[in-house]
C-alpha cells in the first residue's frame, strides 16, 4: 500500500506530527518534514514535492482551530489567499528557471535577521500595534513575494510571514500567526499543483503523513492560543535560527 517501508513510514508520519505541531506555532515545520524525507532516501524533487502534501494539511487545521476561536476572520482572508495561491503556484513553476544560488546564500542572514528582531525588540506582545501599510497594500506587494519565495523554495515563509504581519500590520503576536496560517496553506497548495505536475509526490505516504499533522497542528494551534506570545516568541526565535543553521551547513 505504501510506496515505503513501514518503518519509514512511521518515522515520518512522528516527523509531520512534531512539524505540524511547531509550525501551527512559529512556522518552521519543514525543518522537520524535508530532511526525514530526505533520510527515508526520496530524491530531493520528490521530497519538496511529497512535503507540499502533507504541509497543507497542517496548515489548514491550524488556520481553522485559529478561526473557530476567533482569531481570524478566515473569509475575509479569501482574496488575499488566492494571491497566495497563485504566487506560490508560479514560484514553484518557476523553480527551474530561475538561479536561487545567490539567495540561498543570502537567506540564512534574513532568518538570522528575523530571529534577532524577535529576540530583542521590546514592547512585542499579543497587543496590535499602528499598522505601516493598508491591508490592500499588504496583499498587493507582501502575499505575492512572500508566496512566491514558498514556492521558489520554500524555508522560512511562516516567518516571513509572520514578520510582515508583526512589522508592517501592526498585528500582535498570536494574531499575526493565525493570520499566517491560511496564506502558508494557499502558497503550499499552490506549489503542490506545480510539484505534482513534476516532482511526482509519493501521494499515500503524504497522506498519512498528513493525517499525523492534523493532529500536531490542532495541539500546537491550542496550546499557542493558551500561552500567546510567550510561547510563539521563543519558538519563532528558535525555529528560525535553527532553519539558518541548517542552510549554512548545507551551503559549506
Amino acid at each position: 500500500m505504501f510506496e515505503l517501508s513501514l518503518d519509514l513510514v512511521l518515522m515520518l508520519v512522528a516527523a509531520a506530527f512534531a512539524a505540524g505541531f511547531v509550525d501551527a506555532i512559529a512556522g518552521g515545520g519543514g525543518l522537520i518534514t524535508v530532511p526525514m524525507l530526505m533520510l527515508a532516501g526520496i530524491p530531493p524533487a520528490q521530497a519538496l514535492a511529497t512535503n507540499k502534501v502533507q504541509g497543507v494539511f497542517g496548515a489548514a487545521t491550524a488556520a481553522i482551530s485559529y478561526a473557530r476561536s476567533g482569531h481570524v476572520n478566515l473569509r475575509r482572508q479569501i482574496g488575499t489567499a488566492a494571491v497566495a495561491f497563485a504566487a506560490g503556484m508560479a514560484g514553484a513553476f518557476c523553480v527551474t528557471l530561475i538561479p536561487t544560488e545567490a539567495l540561498r546564500y543570502i537567506l540564512p542572514l534574513l532568518l538570522i535577521g528575523i530571529a534577532a528582531f524577535f529576540a530583542l525588540k521590546p514592547g512585542l506582545s499579543d497587543a496590535d500595534r499602528e499598522a505601516r501599510i493598508t491591508p490592500a497594500s499588504f496583499t498587493a506587494f507582501v502575499v505575492p513575494l512572500v508566496a512566491f519565495y514558498d514556492g521558489l523554495l520554500g524555508p522560512g515563509t511562516g516567518s516571513f510571514f509572520m514578520l510582515g504581519f508583526v512589522m508592517l500590520a501592526g498585528y500582535g503576536i498570536l494574531k499575526a500567526t493565525a493570520h499566517t496560517k491560511l496564506l502558508n496553506f494557499a502558497s503550499n497548495l499552490g506549489g503542490l499543483v506545480a510539484f505534482a505536475l513534476v516532482g511526482k509526490p509519493l501521494w499515500i505516504t503524504g497522506l498519512a503523513m498528513g493525517a499525523a499533522q492534523i493532529a500536531g497542528a490542532w495541539a500546537g494551534s491550542k496550546l499557542a492560543m493558551r500561552i500567546g506570545s510567550r510561547l510563539i516568541k521563543p519558538l519563532l526565535v528558535t525555529t528560525s535560527t535553527l532553519l539558518a543553521l541548517k542552510l549554512i551547513i548545507d551551503l559549506l
